[in-house]
């Protein structure tokens, strides 16, 4: 693990200032909130939650790093999701990776920030960051990597690796309704959460910014749903064949990878970056899986302002 260097916690995130607003993205609303201020002096944050299909809750707590080291930290709702336009009625060919790379590049140019920010993304996240870091965009400045598979087809085959050592029981129940096709039976979904509990939030009960996101996807995972699948660990969607391995050579921001021990991201999903991403680091959660930002949120907060404080002035 690498180690940075004390950092004293400057205010109280409740007295930081934050807002919320839209950007314009085509027909549609993009809503983001600005946590902080953005100035010169720090690099403003810019986090995008995962999914596909999630929603900026989940990661809500990155916000308190404006508290940490006074920097902004942006987060927004992805179209389709949360606060942003949803769009039920929309299939597959509407739902592209294109499309959120578009969608950022708005947010940035909307926010003035296009010519220098950091990038922080969170599982599904940090595969649309290092789909905007190949492009060596001249304004990203550093770049955080959180949880994220570099190629879907290992991702999928580690998560049945670790499907595996559910108990038995559960096991039969996900096999049982996948070879039904009753994917949205109760039963399913139960016994999926057993594997979320291990291996994407080992806080249980969930938080309730956490509980929050996978309300809000219950109640409309079209997004989810046409990219992934029914599960983590059952891919059918567009993105089942994705890899950017052989592309992250590209990347020349400087960038941060972070994982928990227990986390669906297994050493096998994340190592791509650290062998491919030049001078990539990476730290490890030794007491999380999925979300060291809410199983071991002070140190994984602390480890990520440390690290942007290093670029501040890059």
């Amino acid at each position: 693990m690498v180690c940075f260097p004390q950092l004293t916690r400057r205010t109280s995130v409740t007295e930081i200032p934050s807002r919320e607003g839209y950007v314009e993205f085509g027909d549609y609303r993009t809503w983001y909130r600005v946590t902080g201020e953005i100035t010169p002096e720090r690099l403003p944050l810019v986090v995008a939650h995962g999914g596909p299909g999630c929603t900026h809750d989940y990661v809500d707590s990155f916000k308190d790093i404006a508290a940490l080291d006074g920097r902004a930290v942006i987060h927004y709702d992805q179209l389709g999701n949360g606060n942003s336009t949803r769009l039920p009625e929309k299939g597959q060919d509407f739902w592209t990776v294109q499309l959120f790379l578009d969608e950022l590049d708005r947010l940035l140019r909307h926010l003035g920030i296009q010519d220098r920010y950091a990038f922080l993304g969170q599982s599904w996240g940090g595969m649309l960051g290092s789909e905007h870091a190949v492009q060596r965009p001249a304004g990203l400045k550093a770049f955080i990597i959180a949880n994220s598979p570099a190629n879907m087809r290992t991702w999928v085959a580690e998560a049945n690796r670790l499907r595996q050592e559910l108990p038995a029981e559960i096991q039969a129940t996900l096999l049982r309704h996948e070879e039904a096709g009753t994917l949205t039976d109760p039963e399913y979904i139960a016994a999926s959460k057993a594997f979320y509990d291990r291996h994407v939030c080992r806080v249980v009960p969930w938080p309730e910014e956490v509980a929050r996101t996978f309300a809000i996807m219950d109640e409309d995972n079209t997004v989810y749903r046409n990219m992934n699948g029914p599960t983590e660990f059952h891919v059918i969607g567009t993105l089942k064949d994705w890899t950017i391995e052989d592309r992250l050579h590209s990347i020349v921001a400087p960038t941060l990878l972070i994982s928990g021990r227990y986390d669906e991201a297994t050493p096998l999903v994340v190592e791509p970056y650290v062998e491919n991403v030049p001078g990539c680091r990476w730290v490890v959660f030794e007491n999380s899986s999925h979300m060291p930002h809410v199983e071991e949120k002070d140190l994984c907060l602390k480890t990520v302002s440390d690290f942007l404080r290093e670029l501040d002035q890059s």
